[in-house]
């Protein structure tokens, strides 16, 4: 089946919503406790530099923020979160979305990608990320505040974006 990328509509919301509460709700990757409203959620992926959905046959199975990763001085590197619908993890929806907020760094003024947290234990990303081309930039033991009260690593991920600035 074809999946297709775009920004977010209204009419997606209620979907995003859900993709994105399922994951916080799951407590191994985002680093966010709280579910979002409707409302939450609106604000929420409205004021990301980028919103984009994954669309399979109309239904959004996946699901993208990118926004920079600090301000300022430091505001030409994205940071982005990556959510797909539980039962359609493992058809290579995360990838492709990597890919797409990968092709939309430069067009929206980012030249490299950083992921702060990226939590040990989600070894499916990790191997995606470094097929990827990300560095491994390092790991702060302990963290992720897992839900069941135990701390888990997280990793430090970067890559600049294509066609952009590299490290010697």
């Amino acid at each position: 089946m074809k999946l297709i990328l775009r920004d977010f509509k209204e009419q997606d919301l209620p979907e995003m919503r859900d993709i994105w509460n399922e994951i916080v709700e799951e407590g191994v990757s985002f680093p966010g406790e709280k579910v979002l409203s409707l409302d939450e959620a609106r604000e929420m992926f409205a004021s990301q530099t980028r919103s984009v959905v994954a669309l399979q046959d109309g239904e959004v199975v996946g699901v993208y923020i990118l926004h920079p990763n600090n301000i300022g001085r430091c505001g030409h590197i994205a940071n982005a979160s990556y959510g797909v619908k539980r039962g359609h993890r493992g058809e290579g929806i995360g990838e492709q979305l990597v890919r797409h907020s990968l092709d939309s760094l430069s067009p929206c003024g980012f030249r490299g990608l950083q992921f702060n947290a990226v939590v040990a234990m989600n070894r499916t990303a990790i191997v995606l990320y470094e097929r990827l081309g990300f560095d491994r930039i390092g790991v702060i033991p302990g963290g992720y505040h897992l839900k069941d009260g135990s701390y888990e690593d997280i990793i430090i991920f970067y890559r600049a974006a294509p066609g952009g600035v590299t490290r010697p």
